[in-house]
């Protein structure tokens, strides 16, 4: 195993029991590193998903991150700070990813007020104050990544909340990456298109025309799979996107272009 591109290092992965933050914990995991696999309340995804790195030669464990009220992301790294000197004796981090996120929101007419507060809550103001609280445990030359969408430049109105959080979590990249640079951290945001996952599962598996139309809207002709985003995640993790900081990376497959 020696030589992979993460060995020696230490990854969180928020939403990692499913989709695109499996594919993404996995991959970290073949790349080397230690990847905690944070989840909200599919503890059994998230030990399979475990299970699944540890299969294949990696290192993990599972970390339970309810997000969206005060407090959590403080609970995070304490659960964290327990588990990770049980896999790296050093303890600390090295990779930062924020995948967990609510995928959809209701249109202007029907968005509660509760309805924003809790989108909002957990596609930003979570990613915030994990990096917050994360930051005296992130190494110099350590990277973070948002797991943004390609919302945030596109309109669709019935779900403009949404594409909101977005917005601002590219936002929030942005100026990260100012602060942090002196460190040598890099900071970026990877903006995924349609993908298929169990939040498209309803609308997109077993409906033809549902796959056609999206299919149709990537100049690539197909709809994107968890691992198109997890390889792009894998490079900006890695030395070889050290000079790269501060970018939404588009992994649309080249939609509305």
């Amino acid at each position: 195993m020696a030589g992979r591109a993460l060995e020696g290092r230490t990854a969180l992965v928020t939403g990692g029991s499913r989709g695109i933050g499996r594919a993404i914990a996995e991959r970290l995991g073949r790349d080397g590193a230690v990847v905690a696999v944070g989840y909200a309340r599919e503890k059994d995804a998230a030990a399979e998903v475990v299970d699944g790195i540890r299969a294949a030669g990696g290192r993990a464990f599972a970390l339970p991150a309810a997000l969206g009220w005060h407090g959590d992301a403080v609970a995070l790294w304490e659960a964290f700070d327990e588990r990770i000197v049980e896999h790296a004796p050093t303890g600390g981090v090295d990779i930062i990813v924020n995948n967990a996120g609510i995928g959809r929101s209701a249109d202007l007419a029907n968005l509660t007020e509760e309805g924003f507060d809790e989108v909002f809550a957990v596609n930003v103001r979570a990613p915030f104050f994990i990096v917050k609280h994360g930051l005296e445990r992130l190494r110099d030359g350590g990277r973070i990544i948002n797991i943004s969408s390609g919302l945030a430049r596109v309109a669709m109105p019935e779900i403009m909340a949404y594409g909101s959080t977005k917005g601002a979590l590219d936002t929030f990249t942005l100026n990260l990456a100012k602060e942090l640079g002196p460190r040598g951290i890099t900071v970026n945001s990877v903006a995924p298109g349609i993908i298929d996952t169990d939040v498209n599962a309803s609308w997109l598996r077993g409906n033809p025309a549902a796959a056609a139309h999206a299919a149709s809207l990537s100049a690539l002709g197909r709809v994107g799979q968890p691992e198109d985003i997890s390889g792009v995640v894998a490079f900006l993790a890695s030395d070889d996107a050290r000079w790269v900081t501060g970018r939404v990376v588009d992994a649309t497959g080249g939609s509305a272009l």
